[in-house]
């Protein structure tokens, strides 16, 4: 990675109380609220990479999911032909998930203190990686104990079109443009809302991917 796949260097534009739209009850996207961050985010990615490689899981029907993932954190999210759910060790090593870098957990926190939702203490990070070609159908994340927490997800790299949804996957979706340093928090009564994502912007570059950092309470 560069820091060009990362949008713009550092800036130090105050984001403590950044632009922010509302999606629904609970649930917000705060414009650029991750923007002055991008290169500690970058190196702490690279970090955990490093340790536990990205990989693309099988979904239970035995499907190859387009987006490659990997974990940090207490906890990481698994997808095989037994299902969804969450283990403490990474399946491909054995090894324990590779912890949560300091950075994650300060920008999870303010982000989600910022869309009001006091004391989130996130136990899982789940690492996506989009490539031009990715999708991430319309789902819930249901898989967690704790569904009075909020999710936390952060937008890095190269712009993505985000599907909202409603509470049944029949329900009509809204499209919503994310650019890199922006931070969708949903909570309440949206936590189980249907989202995903549709498409990814960019020239058909191996180097030009989206990441998505996703912040939870799963424990």
């Amino acid at each position: 990675m560069t820091l060009d796949l990362f949008g713009s260097a550092h800036d130090d534009t105050d984001h403590d109380t950044p632009a922010s739209d509302a999606l629904g009850p609970g649930a917000f996207v705060l414009r650029g609220f991750a923007q002055s961050q991008l290169t500690a985010l970058q190196a702490d990615i690279e970090a955990v990479v490093a340790q536990a490689p990205l990989r693309h899981w099988l979904t239970p029907g035995g499907k190859r999911m387009s987006v490659a993932m990997t974990n940090c954190g207490d906890v990481g999210w698994i997808s095989d032909r037994q299902g969804y759910r969450y283990g403490t060790h990474d399946p491909l090593s054995q090894h324990p998930w590779p912890s949560m870098p300091a950075s994650f957990v300060a920008l999870a926190r303010r982000a989600a203190d910022a869309a009001g939702y006091r004391d989130f203490a996130p136990d899982a990070c789940l690492v996506n990686r989009y490539s031009l070609d990715a999708r991430l159908t319309l789902h819930q994340d249901r898989d967690e104990r704790d569904l009075g927490a909020p999710i936390v997800s952060v937008s890095l790299g190269l712009p993505a079109t985000f599907l909202w949804g409603g509470v049944h996957r029949s329900d009509r979706t809204r499209r919503v443009r994310l650019a890199p340093g922006d931070v969708v928090v949903w909570g309440g009564p949206s936590r189980l809302v249907y989202h995903g994502i549709v498409g990814v912007e960019g020239s058909f570059d191996a180097q030009a991917v989206r990441y998505n950092l996703t912040f939870r309470r799963a424990r």
